[in-house]
């Protein structure tokens, strides 16, 4: 990693989390004699949300059927797996249940089963009460799906591996190069940081909470606009870490984004309860100059509140747990780690589902990319490299 950014390259990368390492790594395969550059804000890689999440490679249970999360996750999922056995980077196919915890539940299990199904989520099933605790012994519900290819990694190591490879490969990763100035000219397009500034015949714009203001200096529509959740989680004390052996989940609700309250082992045998969903304090008075905030905000008030009494009282947020792990209490959970998930919002506050990629002159923009972009990263990567082919001809 470099002290200076170059003047002139052919392809620019901006962000260094996962997916724009992977989107590096990707174009550098594809275009070896490219000169290619990552500018990164921050004095190290991976340091927002691919580096402070729970660490699961998802299946592809939850995304509608056709959608870019659906394809893209089911594929980058295996793909990870792959990549990881090569590079000797360590993982567990640790399983999954989403359990449904009485009977108002298994409509809403059902519909996750038919997605999961459709999506051609590897070795998903059924599993009635007694199954869920042959799997789980002290998880507790009516029924549960169960997805074995489900698992846990530490994803900053993936990134870093990705790292090695871009620069292995003769690209450069520029760290504290944060993007002020973005100027489109005649056959390049600048961009300018606290440190000087690149032309670039074309760039790649993965830069998580700070897309849309990127895009929007680039000449794209204002609209999603990124408004930031901050994520908390708790870690269940040693000794009772036994009580969880993967994963285990509640049934979402399938009109919000996020996939509920839920208990995760990592690689590293540690057990977290998370995560919370509040609006991150990073970029607060942007995101409520945001009309969609305050729309958003009128549809979900009820579930905002419920999320502020997590955040303030670890207990409250503990007994989540203990409606599909009764032997779970709140004094067995203390506070961890926080992480803020890069979310868009629509201007009618609609919350943005699936992965969003735009165009403008000389640039393609990552305008959504929250779960399960990390699990996909390697196919989305794919997926940028083959929208950006046009504009490098």
């Amino acid at each position: 990693m470099t002290a200076t950014a170059p003047a002139e390259c052919d392809l620019a990368v901006v962000g260094g989390g996962i997916l724009g390492l992977a989107t590096a790594r990707e174009l550098l395969r594809r275009r070896p004699d490219a000169r290619v550059v990552v500018l990164e804000r921050e004095r190290e890689l991976a340091r927002h949300q691919t580096g402070h999440n729970s660490g699961v490679v998802h299946a592809g249970i939850y995304y509608e059927p056709g959608s870019l999360k659906a394809r893209l996750c089911v594929e980058g999922a295996r793909e990870l797996y792959a990549y990881c056995e090569e590079h000797h980077i360590r993982f567990e196919r640790s399983g999954k249940l989403i359990v449904a915890r009485d009977a108002r539940e298994l409509a809403r299990l059902a519909e996750l089963e038919r997605r999961g199904h459709a999506n051609g989520v590897p070795g998903l099933r059924r599993v009635d009460a007694h199954g869920l605790r042959d799997i789980e012994p002290h998880a507790r519900g009516v029924a549960a799906l169960q997805s074995p290819n489900t698992g846990v990694v530490d994803f900053a190591e993936v990134a870093h591996a990705f790292a090695r490879e871009v620069e292995t490969a003769g690209g450069r990763i520029e760290l504290g190069s944060e993007i002020t100035e973005i100027e489109a000219t005649a056959d390049r397009l600048r961009l300018g940081y606290s440190s000087g500034e690149t032309r670039t015949r074309f760039a790649v714009f993965c830069a998580g909470a700070w897309a849309d203001e990127l895009a929007v200096r680039a000449g794209a529509d204002p609209d999603p606009r990124i408004v930031p959740f901050r994520g908390s989680y708790l870690q269940l004390r040693a000794d009772k870490s036994h009580l969880v052996r993967g994963l285990i989940y509640p049934v979402p609700d399938p009109a919000l984004p996020f996939l509920g309250v839920h208990l995760s082992r990592h690689v590293d045998g540690n057990v977290s309860l998370g995560p919370s969903a509040l609006l991150a304090p990073m970029r607060l008075t942007r995101s409520l100059a945001w009309p969609g905030t305050w729309r958003m905000a009128r549809r979900w008030w009820r579930t905002g509140l419920r999320e502020v009494a997590h955040a303030v009282n670890t207990r409250r947020f503990a007994r989540e747990a203990a409606t599909y792990v009764p032997e779970l209490a709140p004094g067995d959970f203390g506070r961890w780690y926080s992480g803020v998930r890069a979310q868009a919002l629509a201007r009618d506050g609609r919350l943005v589902d699936d992965f969003v990629i735009s165009a403008t002159e000389r640039a393609l923009h990552v305008r959504n990319a929250p779960s399960p972009a990390a699990t996909s990263c390697l196919a989305l990567a794919r997926l940028i490299a083959d929208c950006a082919g046009t504009g490098l001809d």
